[in-house]
């Protein structure tokens, strides 16, 4: 409570010769301050009460109270005296409970009656129609009291449960003596309203109040207490000079204007005057000089909208966009442009991997080409020649690419959860969450991935880079294939295709060396080297490894499966999880993948039904079931192929002719 407020209630104790209260007086309850009337179940009254209150030197707020009556078999009463003698009340009826609104006093349920001026006391009685026999589930009772307006919602609750209810609020009025303003000014000596105050009567009873004048504010039963409103500064209702005085504020033109300057008024204008020729000159070499500066910003926003046109066309045709149209032309391809911003997440082996956000707030991953790098322009196409024509779900989707900038750039779906890599190789073995079970999912979803290039997609199309780091994971573990940039294109009537070889270091078909032709057969064999990455947990390549071991652990498992010393080298995770029939298993499916003939290896089709059967518990279907070693032994011959330590994970070989052949590095290939 403020200040100015208590001190008010202490001049009118004194005033009166009473102990002050507060405007909003709490009232203890509805057991004495609300009339009630409830029946039990034989419809017997149970309890009843019409209680009176009284308040001699401070009457009932009229605009400040309301009286309420709740209840469906309910009509109630008030009755006033000891200043406006009046009675007046209301009626509510309903008999069902669905028909009653909460938040509504209109008579279903709940009804209300204004009250007069100058009521000091007051007596409330409320009764029913039948007893509230036909409502008595859900209203008992009725009840009734004057309640302080806007603190009291109706609820549909308060039919059974108004007896909860602690506390009604009433507003009791106030005023100072029992004068009239006129009467009290001759008195200064007791009259209450100060300087720069009004004084007006009372119209709840006899006595008055006071107000701060108009362009005043604060306590005017203060001395100084009502202070000056600067309204220049709060509303600044002038147009151009706005002077504050006591109590209001005068506005002004400055010379060579005219009117009252008020916003609200006339305001300022402009008083005409002949102009002089001199004027009219300058006025006229101004506008025509606006005009120039207007005509030459215009000329050269022109000029630089098409400078970055022509960038942004040399640009499209730099990074191959022409090459790409008529691609995506043949096949009805389209694809979305984007915009991103974003910050650094990686870098693969065509460029530098960002995490963006789109416009609409989506996370993506941008792929961004080497600058300079024009090799990687045709890559770049290929991925999206290839990547538009696939739909698949463990395929990261393409969502859009932008060539009109400097370098290409390519828009994926954002992976959450890293590359399969990342899981196997870098992060802690102690706490890996790189289940058996998850690796046996990733490897059926890639190898599903992998059938549908080889079989469903219309040409085939073969990846030509497996590997660990190109096989992305979601928050769920699920197998995500990336990467299509060495992917060809394989039409149905060619058997086999010759090309540059292109791949990573220990995933490379040791084929290509011989035959220089590029099969479906080819990612079977780098599909392989990623079953026996999962198996072991062991990188395809290590560089500190022994000598022999040292190119690629596929020999390695080769050799210990040779000796049927498996377990040896399985990862103790897997060991510990998976069944060792079911291991054996997938090293078998493993090894057929890993045959040094392309011939002698199976299908896609065939190495993912043979994993799904894995999943489900089967028996291989390629091998009988039985414990001879000689007969499950061997699938592959002996494998012997030279690679160049040449820095980079990846290799890419060129051949001159079907003998000849060379090998040079790539970096940072993915």
């Amino acid at each position: 409570m403020s200040l100015p407020l208590i001190f008010l209630q202490l001049v009118v104790a004194w005033l009166l010769g009473a102990v002050s209260m507060a405007a909003s007086q709490a009232l203890p309850g509805c057991e004495n301050h609300c009339a009630r009337d409830c029946y039990n179940k034989q419809y017997l009254r149970e309890y009843y009460n019409d209680p009176w209150m009284t308040s001699a030197k401070f009457p009932i707020s009229n605009d400040q109270n309301k009286f309420i009556a709740v209840g469906c078999d309910t009509y109630a009463v008030i009755k006033g005296s000891q200043g406006q003698k009046y009675t007046t009340g209301c009626l509510s009826l309903c008999d069902s409970i669905d028909n009653v609104i909460n938040g509504s006093c209109s008579g279903i349920g709940c009804c209300q009656a204004i009250i007069p001026k100058e009521v000091r006391s007051f007596n409330i009685t409320v009764n029913s129609y039948e007893k509230h026999a036909n409502v008595w589930d859900f209203n008992p009772c009725s009840y009734a009291f004057v309640v302080e307006d806007n603190t009291y919602n109706f609820s549909s609750l308060d039919l059974k449960n108004f007896q909860n209810r602690t506390t009604v609020s009433v507003v009791l009025d106030w005023s100072v003596g029992n004068e009239t303003c006129d009467e009290a000014r001759k008195n200064q000596t007791s009259y209450a309203c100060k300087e720069n105050s009004e004084c007006y009567n009372f119209d709840n009873g006899p006595g008055y109040r006071c107000n701060c004048s108009e362009g005043y504010e604060g306590n005017p039963y203060l001395s100084n207490g009502c202070q000056d409103i600067d309204e220049c500064m709060i509303s600044s209702p002038c147009n151009m000079t706005c002077h504050n005085l006591p109590g209001t504020y005068n506005c002004s033109c400055p010379k060579g204007f005219e009117g009252d300057g008020s916003k609200h008024g006339s305001g300022c204008r402009q008083i005409p005057s002949k102009r002089l020729p001199l004027v009219n000159i300058a006025l006229g070499i101004s506008i025509s000089m606006l005009v120039l500066l207007l005509g030459g910003s215009w000329l050269y926003w022109g000029f630089r909208h098409r400078k970055i046109i022509k960038l942004r066309e040399k640009f499209f045709e730099q990074n191959g966009g022409i090459m790409l149209q008529q691609q995506l032309s043949k096949r009805d391809g389209s694809l979305q442009s984007s915009e991103r911003h974003g910050s650094d997440s990686g870098s693969g082996g065509q460029g530098t991997v960002y995490k963006g956000i789109l416009q609409d707030g989506t996370i993506v991953a941008i792929k961004k080409s080497k600058i300079g790098d024009k090799s990687q322009v045709l890559q770049f196409i290929n991925e999206i020649t290839i990547l538009s024509q696939i739909n698949h779900t463990n395929v990261v989707k393409l969502l859009g690419c932008c060539l009109e900038t400097q370098v290409p750039l390519l828009v994926y779906e954002f992976v959450t959860n890293g590359t399969l890599y990342d899981h196997i190789h870098t992060r802690s073995r102690s706490s890996s969450s790189l289940t058996w079970e998850n690796r046996l999912c990733i490897a059926i979803e890639t190898a599903g991935v992998l059938s549908y290039l080889h079989s469903a997609a219309d040409p085939p199309i073969i990846h030509r880079d497996i590997k660990s780091n190109n096989i992305l994971l979601d928050e769920n573990y699920t197998a995500k294939v990336s990467d299509f940039g060495a992917s060809k294109l394989f039409p149905t009537d060619q058997t086999q295709l010759t090309t540059l070889v292109q791949g990573t270091l220990g995933y490379l078909d040791p084929e290509y060396f011989h035959t220089s032709q590029l099969t479906e057969k080819s990612d079977v064999y780098s599909f392989g080297v990623l079953l026996v990455e999962l198996l072991t947990g062991k990188k395809a390549i290590c560089y500190d490894r022994p000598e022999k071991e040292k190119f690629s652990h596929v020999f390695c498992f080769l050799d210990e499966k040779e000796k049927d010393r498996l377990f040896e080298i399985v990862d103790e995770q897997v060991i510990n999880e998976g069944k060792a029939e079911q291991l054996k298993e997938f090293a078998i499916v493993a090894k057929g993948c890993l045959e040094v003939k392309g011939d002698e290896r199976p299908t896609m089709n065939e190495i993912a039904m043979e994993l799904q059967g894995l999943k489900m518990v089967e028996k291989h279907q390629w091998v009988k079931d039985n414990n001879n070693l000689e007969e499950t032994r061997s699938l592959l011959g002996e494998v012997s192929v030279a690679y160049s330590d040449g820095g980079g994970t990846s290799i890419s070989a060129a051949y001159d002719s079907m003998t000849n052949h060379v090998i040079s590095p790539f970096d940072g290939g993915r």
